[in-house]
């Protein structure tokens, strides 16, 4: 017997497939979004069953894709500049344009959900990126490369504040834990793979495949997401955003994220770092003071009066200066001090991947035993001492002498976002968890915005007087800089260098230059270490929080 559909062709049939999936139909029964927050149950009798994980698996892999498209991106610039020609001083829009469109869409996120719901508002994002990175691909010059790329930033910068408030918004609380591992390894797992990734594709492939990578897992990501996510969860009531409000949160961010780009090379006193910055704190003041007017505001502010949200948000603040300033600083110092190749500094770098790794089933055992403040403090410490051990660095620093740094760092992350995670957005009520989520994801990501800044400073604003330094302590026979440089003894006598100023800086000045950058590394390092050791001054102000298991005291 031909079934009635047969012949209307695979296409026809797909795209019906394809509307069941969109109202959850796909299995024979529609599904809909009941927030777990509302009861102790979760969605339903079978609210932890396969379909639910599979489809939270789709959005973790989702956003897993667009966190690691930063990272390869980054590693394979200088290919891309070389082979469309792009000028040197242009080339970094490429990341920055990306970094701008993702550190606007994170706040908007929650009015996004509520407006949309979880499943259309992922879906979309995620057809949005997959195209965008064809789009990316098919580029054949500078300009449209950038625009595929705002794009690309935009709908990825949705996706990760979507999967953490999925997390509270989906599961019971007996499940929230393993699918905050879930998405916390992931999250912290993809800047961490990226440079071997990268750098591999580029060295066998060519520049392309850095955005073709994305297209298989994004079709899949859509597919599974429209068929086994949840329906509904829209908020009917939700109007139109406040168009002044969007303006000023678009143009507060975006000169924000110019200016700390900027203020490394031009100077954090320049007239131009001075008027973006001035724009920025303007118009952030510009939208606190509509948000607090409006009936439905573009962003939840209120939400920072709750004590625990506003710690948890301080604690992602600073862990997105360790988390993105440890990844960046690593590449850095093994390239220009060590002269490894990308590929080389991925497999040097893995070793934090496979920390996280190991410790992420250890964090997901302790928080159904120990006090979340505990865990976060131990945490903190732990990266702060990882932090801390990079400041010993020398020249002859190299895999072996990194590898317990990393190890330590790798642990830690997993104890910095995952009970920080539950004490921010555990407590809160369904309702605000969307607002939550994306406002908790922007502070992260504005603390690694502004901790790499700290660093340019540092690197490349005090790298010049660091190098005078060294060279009048040459000048002046330093046995201990004649001997970091490992110049000969013929080089010096008595009274200092011998050799005239011009010999000096052919022979020895690219010496100076490397010795220079590893005393600026080892104080960025300082400096991230001081100020992750700064979160264990915000314990104290945490409410007791139970094991995840037990109930929550905070529980709407």
């Amino acid at each position: 017997m031909v079934r009635p559909d047969a012949s209307r062709g695979p296409v026809v049939r797909a795209g019906q497939w394809l509307r069941r999936a969109s109202t959850g139909r796909v299995w024979g029964r529609e599904m809909s979004v009941e927030p777990a927050a509302r009861h102790g149950d979760g969605l339903a009798s079978e609210a932890t069953s396969w379909r639910l994980f599979a489809g939270f698996g789709a959005m973790c892999l989702a956003m897993f894709m667009a966190i690691l498209d930063i990272q390869i991106v980054a590693t394979s610039l200088p290919t891309i500049q070389a082979q469309l020609a792009i000028a040197p001083e242009d080339a970094s829009w490429m990341q920055t344009a990306y970094l701008i469109a993702e550190i606007v869409a994170i706040p908007l996120t929650g009015f996004l959900l509520r407006r949309f719901g979880l499943r259309w508002l992922f879906g979309t994002a995620v057809l949005a990126f997959t195209l965008a990175s064809c789009g990316c691909a098919a580029s054949q010059s500078f300009a449209p490369l950038v625009a595929w790329r705002v794009v690309q930033g935009f709908a990825g910068g949705t996706l990760i504040p979507s999967v953490f408030a999925a997390v509270f918004l989906l599961f019971p609380e007996r499940h929230q834990t393993a699918a905050t591992t879930i998405a916390g390894v992931l999250a912290v797992l993809a800047p961490t793979v990226g440079p071997i990734f990268g750098g591999w594709i580029t060295g066998t492939y060519s520049w392309h495949w850095l955005f073709l990578v994305n297209v298989a897992p994004g079709v899949l990501a859509v597919i599974g997401g429209l068929a086994l996510l949840p329906g509904g969860g829209r908020d009917r009531e939700t109007g139109w955003p406040d168009p002044v409000a969007v303006v000023l949160l678009a143009g507060g961010l975006a000169a924000l994220v110019i200016g700390l780009k900027e203020a490394p090379h031009r100077g954090w006193g320049s007239a131009p770092v001075t008027l973006l910055l001035a724009l920025s704190a303007g118009a952030g003041a510009g939208l606190f003071a509509r948000c607090r007017r409006a009936t439905q505001p573009l962003l939840d502010l209120s939400l920072l009066r709750d004590r625990d949200f506003a710690v948890g948000s301080a604690f992602s603040f600073l862990l997105g200066i360790a988390l993105f300033g440890s990844v960046y600083l690593m590449p850095v110092f093994l390239a220009y001090v060590r002269g490894h190749d990308a590929l080389e500094i991925g497999r040097i770098m893995l070793a934090t991947g496979l920390a996280q790794l190991v410790a992420a089933p250890v964090a997901v055992f302790l928080e159904r035993r120990v006090d979340a403040r505990w865990l976060s403090a131990f945490g903190f410490a732990l990266l702060a001492l990882g932090c801390g051990l990079g400041a010993f660095q020398s020249a002859e620093t190299d895999a072996a002498e990194m590898l317990l740094p990393q190890l330590l760092r790798g642990a830690a992350f997993m104890f910095c976002l995952l009970p920080p995670t539950r004490l921010a957005l555990g407590h809160l009520p369904a309702a605000r968890v969307a607002d939550a989520s994306a406002l908790f994801n922007l502070m992260r990501n504005l603390g690694g915005a502004i901790g790499i800044a700290a660093i340019d400073t540092i690197l490349y604003g005090l790298g010049p007087s660091y190098g005078q330094a060294i060279a009048e302590r040459l000048k002046a026979g330093d046995a201990q800089t004649l001997a970091t440089l490992r110049l000969p003894d013929f080089f010096t006598s008595g009274s200092g260098v011998t050799i005239g100023d011009h010999a000096l800086h052919s022979l020895v000045e690219p010496r100076i230059r490397v010795l220079a950058l590893v005393e600026t590394t080892d104080l960025a390092w300082a400096l991230i270490a001081a100020l992750t050791a700064a979160a264990l001054c915000l314990v104290p102000l945490l409410r007791a929080s139970p094991p995840a298991s037990g109930p929550s005291p905070h529980a709407a």
